[in-house]
């Protein structure tokens, strides 16, 4: 099989934090670029995020520029001391006429690539962003912390050699690591 450098990661790893919850979250409807703020289950995630992730070594912490994911970094950032950096390529994926309606069968398919909503982002295109964003984000002082979305982290996780469409928890750190030797997957492991 040969891989397109387009969706090929830099074998570096780096921490992901998805953002806190909102209460689009907490409805299962999709936000895309609706910038939904964090609600307040979401702001006390964010807050057991940024203790979680002290003492972790992040040097770099990297950031979609929608507020859900920026906060999150922030509250993060001045718990460890460090500035956030904004990456507009983190940003959550457009779905088009499908932005805040109820994530049901269509996501699925437009996850498997059979279907594209009008005026969305394709699957395959989000993955293309997501890889040249984090490879952007990693070459930073390490290990960077990357906050971003959850459709972004499906993304990264086809290109690592994961099943896709797993829902990503909110404000859990997930700690990326290359593939070992001979392996053909990345390790992802959230921190408890």
């Amino acid at each position: 099989m040969i891989v397109s450098p387009a969706t090929t990661l830099t074998p570096i790893s780096f921490w992901f934090l998805r953002h806190g919850e909102t209460d689009w979250n907490a409805q299962n409807l999709s936000q895309g670029n609706v910038d939904i703020p964090l609600n307040q289950t979401g702001l006390a995630q964010a807050k057991s995020a940024a203790l979680l992730l002290r003492g972790k070594g992040i040097k770099s912490i990297v950031a979609s520029p929608l507020s859900r994911a920026k906060i999150t970094a922030e509250i993060t950032g001045a718990e460890i001391g460090l500035p956030v950096e904004i990456d507009p390529d983190l940003r959550e994926c457009a779905y088009g006429v499908m932005e805040g309606k109820p994530m049901t069968e269509w996501f699925t398919a437009w996850v498997e690539e059979k279907l594209t909503p009008e005026g969305a982002e394709s699957f395959g295109d989000l993955k293309r962003r997501a890889v040249a964003a984090v490879n952007r984000s990693i070459v930073r002082p390490g290990p960077v912390l990357v906050v971003a979305h959850g459709a972004l982290f499906r993304a990264l996780r086809a290109v690592m050699g994961h099943e896709p469409n797993v829902r990503t928890r909110n404000a859990v750190p997930v700690w990326c690591e290359p593939p070992a030797a001979g392996a053909d997957r990345w390790g992802v492991e959230y921190a408890e």
